[in-house]
């Protein structure tokens, strides 16, 4: 048996978007399960391979260059894998984004769905599958908090609309082809390595380039979106946990606790000893430094979306009853995490391991 155990072949995991944040993440945890881990990465005229550095420098990770809009790419990526475990975490992923390139949007988050899910029934119809599903598709109505897996859908974007197709056509295949397919449907999860244009990483980084002195002060939008945010590193295991059940199921993945954007600016400015005080209505708010009354933060609707989702807290018991997943990491650590890291380095890169 002991001989046996020593010679059993490693699983092989493959992962879209893996040099996003959950990405690499997923990247870091699945190693340390001993798997063999393989990659898709967009190629590009820029390196954009900061986050997954540390295990391509030490050979621990195999990517090979694709797209999810390119059939026969994919086609010929699960032919030469052969993976046990595929989690497709590839997106164009910005809210706001989706409003100004909703045709690649839909290509990328809707129709490289059906591409992919294609593929693995004609080649490894034995993998399990986990698409990265979201929060946003249910729209954000404060009349339905928290959310659950029984919440009705209400997207307000164009990448909510590609989500949810998404989430329907996994549910489809799932019905169809008898795949072990399966939604996480994750509320915000974010870290260090978030990147630079979504909205808590643009606070604790303008913070901390406050506190340097390389910045004056920062631009929001809408100050009263509230949020359900966890930790990114701790939702990865949830991820590689659904695909552990015998029986493939959509979950919520979420923390149950809720704060606004205005909140999360505070607790950052807390961090470096700096007290918010707030003057002003809508796009004329500001925020100021109580003790020296120095503007530190401004509205603009620049940042507004032509269709704003208030009010997003999720309900995860069912994960918690079925993976035994839960949250680890509350919204006043979280901000430390990435208070300290945006402190001590100007751009993520540097020490992401």
């Amino acid at each position: 048996n002991l001989k046996k155990i020593k010679f059993m072949k490693k699983k092989r995991a493959f992962i879209t978007g893996i040099t996003g944040q959950d990405g690499s993440y997923l990247a870091d945890f699945l190693l340390k399960k001993n798997y063999e881990v393989f990659g898709m990465v967009r190629r590009s005229s820029t390196f954009s391979t900061k986050r997954i550095d540390h295990l391509i420098e030490s050979k621990k990770i195999r990517f090979d260059y694709g797209d999810l809009t390119d059939t026969s790419c994919i086609n010929n990526l699960l032919r030469n894998i052969k993976p046990n475990e595929i989690y497709n975490l590839a997106a164009q992923s910005h809210v706001k984004v989706s409003f100004e390139l909703p045709d690649y949007t839909a290509e990328v988050d809707s129709l490289g769905v059906i591409k992919l899910l294609n593929a693995i029934k004609e080649i490894c119809p034995n993998s399990k599958y986990y698409q990265a599903s979201t929060s946003e598709l249910f729209g954000g109505e404060k009349k339905t908090v928290p959310q659950s897996e029984k919440t009705s859908f209400n997207p307000k974007s164009p990448y909510a609309t590609a989500k949810l197709y998404a989430y329907w056509i996994v549910k489809n295949y799932r019905d169809a082809y008898k795949l072990f397919a399966c939604n996480g449907i994750l509320f915000n999860h974010e870290s260090p390595r978030r990147g630079n244009t979504f909205v808590t990483k643009k606070i604790t980084r303008g913070v901390s380039n406050i506190e340097k002195k390389k910045q004056e002060f920062i631009t929001i939008g809408n100050l009263d979106a509230v949020r359900d945010w966890g930790y990114a590193k701790e939702y990865v295991e949830g991820m590689w946990r659904m695909l552990q059940l015998k029986k493939p199921l959509d979950l919520v993945i979420s923390t149950g606790k809720a704060t606004s954007v205005r909140k999360f600016i505070e607790l950052s400015f807390q961090h470096i000893g700096k007290k918010i005080i707030w003057k002003g209505h809508g796009v004329n708010e500001k925020g100021y430094c109580k003790k020296t009354n120095k503007m530190f933060v401004k509205v603009s609707d620049k940042y507004f979306r032509p269709n704003e989702v208030q009010y997003l807290c999720g309900n995860s018991k069912l994960a918690k009853k079925k993976i035994g997943w839960t949250p680890k990491t509350n919204i006043k650590e979280l901000v430390r995490i990435m208070m300290d890291y945006d402190l001590k380095y100007d751009d993520y890169g540097e020490d992401l391991t």
